[in-house]
């Protein structure tokens, strides 16, 4: 079995485990802008000890390139669980991630999540330049 085989895929308007990528199509080279990545866009998430988001990476892999590079990684570990037990704390993070970069080269942007219970999963953009 090969890594790829791992990631689970699908539309994102229709399942809740799907990463949304929120951002240009395309812009000025060299330029910083947003990326906003996020699940349950269409579909909430649940967000408990039992069930949640654990992590959201982004990378970006330009066009003619080798190897993606990777953008960041973001950890979720507020879901509720708190020394009285489970889903009893008042803190909870949110499965959603906004962050910054710049490139010279189109290329395509790949965001992957893992749910706890319901494994990887992925989503891709394509990003061009102005």
């Amino acid at each position: 079995m090969k890594a790829g085989e791992l990631y689970q895929t699908a539309d994102w308007k229709n399942e809740k485990h799907v990463p949304v990528i929120e951002c240009p199509d395309s812009v000025a080279a060299d330029q910083m802008f947003d990326v906003k990545v996020t699940i349950g866009k269409e579909i909430s998430h649940p967000n408990t000890t039992a069930h949640h988001i654990a992590w959201i990476k982004l990378y970006f892999k330009p066009e003619g390139g080798k190897f993606p590079y990777e953008i960041g990684g973001f950890f979720f570990s507020a879901h509720g669980a708190s020394t009285e037990g489970p889903d009893t704390s008042s803190v909870y993070t949110h499965h959603g991630v906004t962050c910054s970069f710049k490139t010279s080269k189109p290329g395509t942007l790949l965001a992957t999540s893992y749910c706890n219970i319901h494994g990887l999963w992925e989503n891709s953009k394509t990003l061009g330049i102005k």
